[in-house]
């Protein structure tokens, strides 16, 4: 899919054709359509390419006056029926003419600008489009980081009183997404850091203080991934441990149980042999035998319960 934005005035309006100070929105393109963007804004084929790999990971590198920006953004996607949190990249291309942005999938960065929920930006100026696409990267990637963190809180007070191991799959998930955030946060801050000394793209005074709270933005995200990992691994840990605990509990008490019912079996045993007890003529004699074993059972239940082992 391709679509075409200019701002003007204070709207961003979707245009039917390229035309300079443009942007050029490109969403999981054919081959067909990568032929189109590369003729229409005289693009080199390669620097579209890569943002459409998976695998590809953040960089930034300039050829012939054009510059591409590749970072991670956060996305979600459906596991078994669970949302669960995951990175992709997104390509950013710089021309003398119009600014390209390259993703395989729908992104909630991207459709703020077209729902006109970001405000102050022109796509003339492509320097400072570029830094605010990736301030809104670096929020969204707080943002999820909220979410993680309460669905984790959530999941921690489903595991006191469950001891099935889907919320520890689930908060295993969680953690999984966590790594993928800092390894990508990581990878993304080099990107920052290099457009500090990058010239190829051109700022505006302006610009700078833009880009500066982009690295502190996206700072924090680390810093927030590295904290939410330590306290998730921490909490598998220990939840681990409970639900182990749990489960020796429940087998202490069934093999008590099984030892207080083994007395019946064994007095009954030994009734029913062929020795002499002294009640093989009295009619009450199964009743006094069943009461006694009765007597047993429970006096070796409270016994247990006494000292504390049940």
């Amino acid at each position: 899919m391709i679509k075409y934005y200019m701002t003007l005035g204070s709207e961003l309006v979707e245009r039917n054709a390229f035309e300079p100070g443009v942007w050029v929105y490109v969403q999981n393109p054919s081959e067909e359509e990568i032929a189109l963007v590369c003729n229409t804004v005289k693009v080199d084929a390669d620097l579209i390419r890569p943002a459409l790999d998976e695998e590809e990971r953040p960089r930034i590198e300039t050829d012939n006056g054009q510059t591409l920006v590749i970072v991670d953004i956060p996305t979600i996607e459906d596991d078994d029926g669970e949302n669960v949190f995951t990175t992709i990249p997104l390509g950013i291309i710089y021309t003398k003419e119009a600014v390209i942005t390259v993703c395989l999938k729908e992104s909630p960065i991207l459709n703020d600008f077209i729902s006109g929920r970001v405000k102050s930006f022109l796509t003339q100026f492509k320097s400072r489009f570029i830094l605010q696409i990736l301030f809104k990267n670096a929020t969204l990637y707080l943002s999820y980081l909220r979410s993680i963190e309460k669905r984790s809180t959530k999941l921690e007070h489903d595991l006191q009183k469950s001891m099935r191991n889907k919320e520890l799959t689930q908060l295993l998930k969680l953690e999984k997404s966590l790594v993928y955030f800092s390894t990508s946060l990581k990878s993304n801050e080099t990107v920052l850091e290099k457009m500090l000394k990058f010239e190829a793209i051109k700022r505006f005074e302006e610009d700078q203080e833009l880009l500066d709270d982009v690295i502190i933005e996206n700072r924090q995200a680390i810093e927030m991934t590295n904290i939410y990992s330590n306290i998730l691994s921490s909490t598998m840990d220990a939840f681990a441990s409970i639900i182990s605990n749990n489960l020796n509990i429940v087998m202490k008490s069934l093999t008590i149980i099984t030892i207080a019912m083994s007395v019946p079996t064994v007095i009954s045993g030994l009734y029913g042999m062929n020795v002499p007890n002294g009640l093989e003529n009295n009619p009450l004699g199964f009743v006094y035998i069943l009461v006694g074993t009765v007597i047993l059972s429970v006096a070796i239940t409270l016994f247990l319960f006494r000292n504390r082992r049940l």
